[in-house]
């Protein structure tokens, strides 16, 4: 089975926050932000209400509404860093093999991964795991990269899971 498709900046990011708000650690990142802080926030207003003999009601009224604001809107900061820094990371080098046409071919072996200027070859063995949203699958080679594929791409979506789950589940 062969598959052409164009990988996008889009699709690369889409890819990252993706991964993030499913892996274990980019979960607990995001949960020691995002509850850490307030914490912080509160026991620095008991501290200038000691400190600085202020009284300790307004004080905690203030602290406590920004730690309620904080946790509410980190987790929209958060996906933007990781935006921001997947684009940077994008632009830092050569990212010709990564971004742009590529042709993946689905053989009994494994796949083959052709793309301007590189190939790269993985058993089936190699693929960790097979995941997928509403508008990708991804096959993880390693715990931190996968092969992206865009599902506006695929002709045939429903036989393209099939056949890799099969393969897969050897």
């Amino acid at each position: 089975m062969e598959i052409y498709y164009n990988l996008t900046e889009e699709d690369y990011i889409h890819f990252n926050l993706y991964h993030v708000k499913n892996s274990k650690t980019g979960k607990q990142a995001l949960g020691w932000q995002r509850f850490l802080s307030p914490f912080i926030f509160i026991a620095g207003a008991y501290f200038l209400s000691w400190m600085g003999d202020i009284p300790l009601l307004p004080l905690l009224i203030t602290f406590l509404l920004m730690s309620a604001l904080w946790v509410v809107f980190y987790p929209k900061y958060f996906y933007s860093l990781i935006t921001r820094h997947a684009k940077k990371m994008i632009k830092e080098g050569k990212n010709d093999g990564l971004l742009g046409d590529h042709q993946l071919t689905l053989t009994d072996e494994g796949l083959v991964d052709t793309s301007s200027n590189k190939e790269t070859k993985v058993t089936w063995s190699g693929i960790t795991s097979f995941q997928e949203d509403d508008q990708y699958f991804y096959l993880y080679n390693s715990s931190v990269s996968a092969y992206i594929l865009p599902k506006r791409e695929i002709d045939q979506v429903d036989q393209l899971r099939m056949y890799v789950q099969s393969k897969l589940e050897r």
